[in-house]
């Protein structure tokens, strides 16, 4: 266990605390469906009254031993410990349930389950952990058929909704599942990416020099500069690459077309930015 490191562990208890509250809450409370094993957990919760608690650890056992090898000592623990903190918080939820009376505004319900659920697994990701369930059959399927994991983990989850419909669900709650699933998705990926967004910057001009001599005094940031080559001229370039905030945008914008009109101007999507003058300041120490 020494290769595990606290901070990750309380991370992964926290994305499992918020992952459950909001699957009880919002899901259940709302008889909504979800995909993966969680899906299959609310079909037999709902059919046979079976624990989704128990049930999540019970599926996910086999499963265990499959993926020691493939997932590696360290993220297996960490499966493991996401995998049975979810379960617990499950019960301690199921046994301690809040009432929140959304049955009348299932779009509200399926947004704040999307919510939850997104937040606490891509806590629960970012921090080095699973929850095991289809993770470790979409890296079964890609180590011996050859599919990506997305594929498998999509046509699973397209599976599992497919037949919540077929016994639990009526049209109206499938489809506001279907938005909890789209909402979660794009949370995890938000959660897992950062929350801070800035913009990276690929300038092309013949007056680069200056271009970059005033985004390092004017703005403060720093450039580095890559050796371009031209297709339709066949001429090297030097490239200007440099990473700012959203709200730095326009004064790099005003900075290059000062200088250079002509310039040509790349901007792209940065996620989780790290280094000095973002994550660190001139001392490398954390900001």
């Amino acid at each position: 266990m020494k290769d595990l490191q606290l901070k990750n562990i309380f991370f992964i208890l926290l994305g499992s605390a918020i992952y459950s509250f909001g699957f009880v809450h919002f899901n259940i409370q709302n008889e909504l469906g979800e995909g993966g094993f969680a899906g299959l957990t609310l079909i037999l919760y709902f059919l046979w009254n079976w624990d989704p608690a128990l049930m999540n650890l019970l599926l996910n056992i086999p499963l265990f031993f499959i993926g020691w090898k493939l997932l590696g000592r360290k993220v297996f623990l960490y499966t493991i410990i996401g995998t049975v903190a979810v379960s617990a918080f499950l019960k301690i939820f199921l046994i301690y349930e809040v009432q929140i009376p959304l049955r009348d505004d299932l779009f509200l319900a399926a947004l704040f389950a999307g919510v939850f659920v997104g937040v606490g697994l891509g806590i629960i990701f970012r921090y080095g952990g699973t929850t095991g369930g289809v993770d470790i059959i979409a890296r079964l399927v890609q180590k011996y058929f050859g599919w990506s994991m997305g594929k498998t983990m999509f046509l699973f989850d397209a599976l599992v909704i497919m037949l919540s419909w077929l016994t639990f669900l009526d049209y109206r709650s499938m489809m506001y599942t279907l938005v909890a699933v789209f909402v979660g998705a794009r949370v995890i990926d938000f959660v897992q990416e950062g929350a801070y967004s800035g913009r990276g910057a690929l300038i092309i001009s013949n007056s680069q020099e200056e271009i970059a001599s005033r985004i390092a005094i004017e703005m403060d940031r720093g450039i580095t500069i890559l050796r371009g080559y031209g297709h339709f001229t066949k001429e090297e370039r030097e490239v200007l690459y440099c990473v700012v905030a959203r709200n730095e945008l326009v004064r790099l914008k005003n900075i290059v077309n000062s200088v250079d009109p002509h310039a040509f101007v790349s901007l792209i999507e940065v996620h989780d930015v790290m280094g000095e003058g973002f994550t660190l300041d001139e001392q490398k120490q954390p900001l």
